[in-house]
C-alpha cells in the first residue's frame, strides 16, 4: 500500500491511476527480487515508497510532460530511469552491467509494459560504442562522483542531451572537481526527498582540459 504522504505527492506530480498502479507492481516485484539479490539497501526496504519510488519520480518537476526519450546510467534497481518510465511515460534506456540486475528490470518492464528496455554493459563502454539514437535527458542516482559522471554523459551530452543528477551535500566540492576539465552549466534544484540533497540539472558541460 502506498503511504499516504506519498501519495499525496505523487498526486502533486501528476502520476495517474494507472501509473500508480504500475508503480505497485514495480515495488511488488522489487520486494520479491530484494529476497534473492540486493538491489537496494536492506535498511531501506520499509521506506521504500519515499526512500526510491518518490526519489525517483520526482525528476518529473524538471522533465516535459510529454514522453522524452531518457537514458538511466547504472540503473541498477531502476531509480530512476525506471520509474520514471511507468510514472509518465518517458522512454528509457535503463543501462545496467549486473546481469541478475538486469533480469529485474525486464520483469518490471514484461510485467507492466513501460515503454523501457534495458542494455547489459558497462558504462565506461558507452565511449567505444555507437549510440542508438539521440535521447533528450540522461538521468543517475548514487553511479560516481560528477566528474566521472561527466566522462560517462559526454557522448550524450555531445548530441545534444541534459543531464539530472541526484546529489548529497558534497555537491560544492563535486562542482569544485568537475570545472577543473569542464566549463559547466548547471542548476541546483531542492530534493522533496532529502533536505541535504540536491537534483543537479546539466545543461550544458564543454571539456576544457583532460585529465591527467
Amino acid at each position: 500500500m502506498i503511504p499516504e504522504p506519498v501519495r499525496q505527492e505523487l498526486d502533486r506530480l501528476n502520476v495517474s491511476r494507472e501509473s500508480l498502479a504500475s508503480l505497485e507492481t514495480y515495488v511488488a516485484t522489487l520486494e520479491f527480487w530484494q529476497r534473492r539479490i540486493n538491489l537496494i539497501g536492506p535498511s531501506t526496504v520499509e521506506n521504500i515508497w519515499r526512500r526510491h519510488v518518490l526519489d525517483g519520480v520526482q525528476l518529473l518537476r524538471h522533465l516535459p510532460r510529454k514522453p522524452a526519450r531518457l537514458a538511466d546510467l547504472g540503473s541498477g534497481a531502476g531509480i530512476p530511469g525506471l520509474v520514471l518510465s511507468l510514472a509518465a511515460g518517458h522512454i528509457v534506456d535503463l543501462y545496467e552491467s549486473n546481469r541478475k540486475k538486469v533480469a529485474f528490470l525486464d520483469d518490471v518492464i514484461r510485467k507492466t509494459g513501460c515503454p523501457a528496455r534495458t542494455y547489459n554493459i558497462r558504462i565506461e563502454s558507452l565511449t567505444k560504442v555507437p549510440l542508438n539514437q539521440p535521447v533528450d535527458w540522461v538521468v543517475s542516482r548514487a553511479l560516481a562522483p560528477l566528474p566521472l559522471l561527466l566522462e560517462y554523459t559526454a557522448p550524450f551530452l555531445a548530441q545534444g542531451a541534459k543531464a539530472l543528477f541526484h546529489k548529497g551535500q558534497d555537491v560544492d566540492a563535486e562542482l569544485t572537481e568537475a570545472t577543473k576539465c569542464w566549463k559547466i552549466t548547471a542548476h541546483r534544484h531542492s530534493s522533496l526527498t532529502d533536505s541535504k540533497a540536491v537534483i543537479l540539472e546539466i545543461e550544458e558541460a564543454i571539456r576544457v582540459r583532460v585529465p591527467s
